[in-house]
């Protein structure tokens, strides 16, 4: 028998590179099916494009497109009937968002012995709703939950307030208003508010000439792009709160996690998305200096895109058990 001769160290194969994937709960897995959101959404066909694999898709760098994408998306998966937001503002990736939502429920299951707690019982913030509102209109459809989304930006809660007013959603999202652009919790949470979670996909840029450079990179790297074609400035659109804030994320997700100690009562787990892998070990040493009981981190894909969300409670073992057993032991679905 003869042995098979070693590969030389400067020929050895690559290891495989694990493709992204997204939540397994996650409804927008494989390809889409333009007909069926077409049929739901006649508008949507006229910003339908061949990509260069010949399959059906639409031009991520077109904001119009985008946002009739979403507006297709939410109609066809989550029955959300009236969706739009105000030109200049922020048009989230929607299955990057619910993963997002599908990994919070999984730390909560992981909570309550392997069980998804659902209804409007479960009390979710969401710390910078912006006009689309994507958060709660995702999660109260997925679990039932209940929600109520904070945003300094008055444009943005009243669009918000328009899409959840139009699909009847009112006893089920709240909407208030941060009357302290320099703050996050402080000013806004009230003495009884008790959240199950909290979420929040921070500013990623520390100003506006950073976030354009960000645009562009997309935009190269979509690679179907004519060069000579003049694109706008920002593909999904966004305000400055959306964008960008003084010090980028980092100093975001530092206030974020200083003013959760100051109402570490309240919730049973804070949460933030970080997108920036450096990111994430100074605030998992900031929340250990500020009295956090458990911290996690939960890697997400989507795509070429690799992301996670840091989580945290103040609250020991058994003061967790006892908020399970007072909030979550009779939480069905209405």
């Amino acid at each position: 028998m003869t042995s098979r001769p070693a590969t030389p160290p400067s020929h050895k194969a690559k290891p495989a590179v694990k493709k992204a994937v997204l939540h397994r709960r996650n409804r927008h897995t494989g390809r889409y099916d333009f007909p069926a959101l077409i049929a739901g959404n006649p508008e949507l066909a006229k910003f339908v494009v061949i990509n260069p694999y010949g399959k059906e898709s639409i031009d991520f760098a077109d904001p119009d497109a985008v946002r009739v994408f979403n507006r297709a998306l939410l109609k066809q998966f989550y029955g959300i009937v009236h969706w739009d937001i105000p030109p200049g503002y922020l048009c989230p990736p929607v299955p990057g968002r619910a993963d997002y939502l599908h990994g919070l429920a999984d730390l909560l299951a992981d909570e309550n012995a392997g069980e998804i707690p659902r209804g409007t019982g479960i009390h979710a913030l969401d710390v910078g709703t912006g006009a689309n509102c994507i958060y709660p209109l995702i999660g109260l459809r997925e679990y039932g939950w209940r929600f109520t989304g904070s945003d300094i930006d008055a444009t943005a809660l009243a669009s918000a307030r328009t899409i959840v007013t139009a699909n009847k959603l009112s006893k089920s999202i709240a909407l208030r208003p941060q009357q302290h652009p320099r703050h996050v919790f402080e000013n806004l949470m009230q003495a009884d508010d008790r959240f199950d979670v909290t979420l929040c996909n921070p500013p990623f840029h520390a100003s506006q000439a950073e976030a354009s450079s960000g645009s562009q990179r997309k935009w190269r790297n979509l690679g179907k792009l004519d060069p000579k074609r003049k694109l706008p400035t920002l593909n999904f659109g966004g305000q400055a709160a959306e964008l960008w804030c003084e010090g980028g994320e980092a100093a975001f997700i530092a206030l974020l996690a200083e003013e959760s100690r100051g109402v570490n009562q309240q919730v049973c787990w804070f949460s933030t998305l970080v997108s920036k892998a450096s990111n994430v070990q100074p605030l998992q040493a900031r929340l250990k200096k500020l009295g956090a009981q458990q911290v996690r981190v939960c890697e997400m894909s989507q795509g070429q895109k690799r992301s996670r969300f840091v989580a945290w409670s103040y609250l020991d073992d058994e003061q967790r058990a006892k908020w399970r057993a007072d909030r979550w032991s009779n939480r069905q679905a209405d």
